[in-house]
């Protein structure tokens, strides 16, 4: 039987996060016995990641992030999962990628380029909720598809304010 796994539980997240990794549970379990000094079983790694009852605990878990950082694109996503847990838990974090060195070249046209990006993102955003409502109801696709979407704007956001100080 297929597990769904949704974007907008943490661990889920978290365990999609480890699969897609270069080397996926069977090297996150080495590199967590290396780490630890504690021997796990990648199956035992595979039920804790699949599991609110044997679940992984925070120290495991930022371990993993290290390790997906590690790893090539790993960085991309090996944060996730602390999104998802923050948003759960009422917070709100972003992972804001880093000006290039000494900013940009002209700070108020990648400004400009940013609030362009941000307005198809509004849109964007309007387009998939109103899809989503037609039924009376948000099924898991949607919520997923969504809370992308808003990550990506506050995100885009974020790097604008960042253009805006530097202008």
């Amino acid at each position: 039987m297929t597990c769904k796994y949704s974007n907008t539980d943490w661990l889920d997240v978290l365990y999609n996060s480890v699969r897609r990794t270069q080397g996926s549970v069977t090297d996150a379990a080495r590199f967590l016995t290396e780490r630890r000094g504690k021997s796990i079983h990648p199956e035992s790694l595979r039920a804790k990641l699949r599991s609110h009852d044997d679940s992984i605990s925070v120290e495991m878990a930022l371990m993993l992030t290290e390790w997906m950082d590690e790893k090539a694109g790993g960085s991309e996503y090996s944060r996730d999962w602390m999104q998802t847990m923050a948003v759960e838990q009422g917070l709100a974090v972003d992972v804001i990628p880093p000006a290039p060195a000494g900013g940009w070249p002209d700070e108020v046209a990648a400004l400009q380029s940013k609030v362009m990006q941000i307005a198809a993102l509004a849109g964007k955003i309007a387009g998939t909720t109103a899809e989503s409502l037609i039924d009376g109801r948000i099924d898991q696709s949607e919520k997923d598809a969504l809370a992308d979407l808003f990550r990506d704007a506050r995100t885009m956001l974020h790097r604008a304010e960042r253009n805006l100080y530097r202008a």
